[in-house]
């Protein structure tokens, strides 16, 4: 496989299901689209957490949030155990970092970066305190903004993905051509459409808000009611405030970004063909986790949902399948062998465990079925889960609580749970046998929580962290955080 220069560009809680290529019947992304038509689209792709930084620390790590132990928002990478950055720049090889990374400070070797231009992580170094405290969850109220904010403007966000796609074209041009050595890997991270819910007019525009769809199972009656999805409603309270005009703005406006996102990438895109480095050069694009959108009363992200730990994932450039959806199970952590087998490197002896494979080898069909963990420890867990993929099903595991089975070839909107159906007795007991094959739920709870509460009292006890209260989202380079209690 020729070795090529790699473009990654992350967003930040895009949900797979609104996305042109993935079959949204209104939603405009004509560049994207486009990379899906010259490429692979993965169908069955997910986070390995469906937040943030855990997300991102997989991502960067190839590793589970079990084996990183970056839990939550305020338990961030810190460069160990090593990246595919640190691997490649071993080998020589340039990489370069521009936007959101949300590690837990701007080193950029310690992060496997040569480079990192104008990079977004945890706030303060700190970070979201609050995700810490599981015990009693604490109701964030800074949630009870979303709604009411949305709608056509600017952002700090809308600025500072303008701010990036410019420095991304810029580098292309005038920094690329100085690495011809090696193949190199540039990250692009891009933080729209994650809230605050406000896009600029010219893209709110596209979308009359009595033509967007209304949310699925939105309905009170309708709401599957689980014990975990309780306890997150309370705690992360986005829907109270939302009447029905309020519904309609919030998704028009998160379409809205979606296309804004779309927009800024066709910059990208074009500078890199402008550079000539088109054919020299895989890119691929994906999300950190997506969004709730409403669905079932639900708003963000930290559910294992569809909507939520599903992400969208396209690949397109050399030995790449072109116009081909690829249906094989992939997360995050597999961007890690991919970076390296894009590039020509070596594989590092000491990454022989990690549980990831090269999206470049599944799209062509060279990995076996494997079985892909997602998970999740933070803001509004009151106990962790546990996500798999098995076949047609996907099941949900719920330390202490009843677990969750959806069909996903009959039931692709998750609207009938298989968890509690006599029916399904074996499938869930197969399911949770696979599960356990590859993480102790219960001994990944207990570590998740002990590493919390040292944290917590790291950071003067959870008194403290309760009087400090909780900011709504990291604010980009330059701006300050805004706290709510």
């Amino acid at each position: 496989m020729k070795p090529t220069n790699l473009l990654f560009i992350m967003s930040d809680e895009h949900s797979k299901r609104v996305l042109g290529c993935y079959g949204h019947p209104q939603v405009k992304t004509p560049h994207l689209d486009a990379l899906a038509a010259r490429g692979t689209r993965f169908t069955s792709a997910y986070t390995n957490c469906p937040i943030c930084v855990p997300g991102r620390a997989s991502f960067a790590t190839g590793r589970y949030v079990h084996e990183v132990r970056c839990w939550d928002n305020a338990i961030a990478y810190t460069g160990t155990p090593p990246s595919w950055g640190h691997r490649l720049m071993e080998q020589g090889h340039h990489v370069t970092a521009i936007g959101k990374l949300h590690y837990k400070d701007s080193l950029p070797q310690a992060n496997g970066f040569h480079e990192e231009i104008l990079p977004l992580h945890i706030v303060n170094g700190v970070g979201d305190l609050l995700g810490l405290i599981r015990d009693e969850l604490p109701r964030r109220a800074g949630s009870l903004k979303l709604g009411p904010e949305a709608g056509p403007g600017e952002s700090e966000y809308t600025h500072y993905d303008r701010s990036i796609a410019d420095a991304a074209a810029d580098w292309l041009k005038r920094a690329a051509p100085k690495h011809r050595g090696k193949p190199w890997a540039l990250y692009v991270g891009f933080v729209s459409p994650h809230f605050p819910l406000i896009a600029p007019p010219q893209f709110y525009g596209l979308y009359p808000e009595s033509q967007v769809p209304w949310p699925d199972m939105y309905g009170e009656a309708e709401r599957p009611r689980h014990p975990f999805l309780e306890a997150m409603r309370k705690c992360l309270c986005f829907d109270e405030p939302f009447d029905a005009p309020m519904v309609r703005r919030a998704i028009a406006a998160y379409f809205g970004l979606v296309s804004f996102l779309d927009d800024n990438i066709g910059k990208v895109l074009r500078a890199l063909d402008g550079a000539g480095l088109s054919e020299q050069t895989r890119v691929i694009y994906s999300t950190d986790h997506g969004d709730n959108l409403g669905t079932r009363g639900l708003w963000g992200k930290s559910t294992m949902y569809e909507e939520s730990a599903g992400i969208p994932l396209i690949m397109a450039g050399p030995d790449v399948p072109a116009g081909h959806a690829c249906a094989a199970p992939v997360t995050l952590a597999d961007g890690f062998p991919t970076f390296i087998q894009a590039l020509g490197a070596q594989p590092d002896p000491r990454d022989r465990d990690l549980p990831g494979a090269s999206l470049l080898d599944i799209a062509r069909g060279r990995v076996p079925e494997r079985t892909i963990l997602s998970e999740y420890h933070a803001a509004g867990a009151v106990t962790a889960s546990y996500m798999i993929r098995h076949g047609r099903y996907k099941y949900i595991h719920y330390v202490g609580l009843p677990p969750m089975l959806f069909d996903l070839e009959s039931d692709p909107y998750e609207r009938r749970d298989l968890g509690q159906e006599p029916a399904f007795v074996q499938t869930v007991a197969e399911c949770e046998r696979l599960l356990r094959k590859v993480v102790d739920p219960e001994g990944a709870d207990r570590l998740a929580r002990a590493d919390q509460r040292a944290h917590i009292e790291r950071n003067g006890g959870k008194d403290a962290i309760l009087k400090r209260g909780h900011f709504r989202y990291s604010p980009p380079p330059g701006a300050k955080a805004a706290f709510y209690s």
